[in-house]
């Protein structure tokens, strides 16, 4: 159980659940705004195209409505309505459209930080082997002998990568 809570918690962290989250949120308000759009503009234009006496709907009748004398109705009638099919598909070919285009530009933001990282990286390769391939200056020799001086670990450190890297150099050459 603490095993599947640490994969719980490390799922979390990777920011993938809180993209999710906020694609999700920003994809049902869009859906909402292009419904809206769709069920009071569109619809009604797309009804009003066939022109059928005062309903003007894309609709079928398979049966009419029974209303007893007193002009309640006993059964409901049964239409087909075509406009709606119409109206949902469009609803949806708006909202996926729009959506494409949200997830392409944030792909293409993506991979332009991905190309300045990469070219962050490679300058930096760059100064090193510029840094390596540079010819070690050597100090002349003092004219007093003067009591030597230790190098520091880091200044050791530095002149061993310093020699590797003329000797990799050296070998790839």
């Amino acid at each position: 159980m603490k095993k599947l809570l640490q994969e719980f918690k490390a799922f979390i962290n990777k920011g993938n659940v809180m993209d999710l989250a906020v694609g999700m949120i920003i994809g049902s308000a869009f859906t909402a705004i292009v419904t809206a759009l769709v069920q009071n503009i569109l619809t009604p234009l797309i009804n009003w195209i066939p022109g059928t006496g005062d309903t003007g709907a894309l609709q079928t009748v398979l049966r009419e409505a029974v209303t007893d004398e007193a002009g309640n109705v006993v059964t409901p009638a049964l239409i087909l309505d075509w406009g709606a099919v119409i109206s949902a598909i469009i609803t949806f070919l708006c909202t996926a459209i729009v959506l494409f285009l949200i997830v392409k530009l944030f792909n293409k933001m993506k991979e332009a930080g991905e190309k300045v990282k990469e070219a962050a990286a490679h300058k930096d390769e760059q100064a090193a082997e510029e840094a390596a391939e540079a010819p070690v200056e050597e100090a002349a020799p003092e004219v007093a002998p003067v009591e030597e001086v230790k190098p520091s670990e880091s200044e050791m450190l530095l002149r061993e990568i310093l020699e590797e890297l003329k000797k990799s150099n050296s070998a790839n050459a």
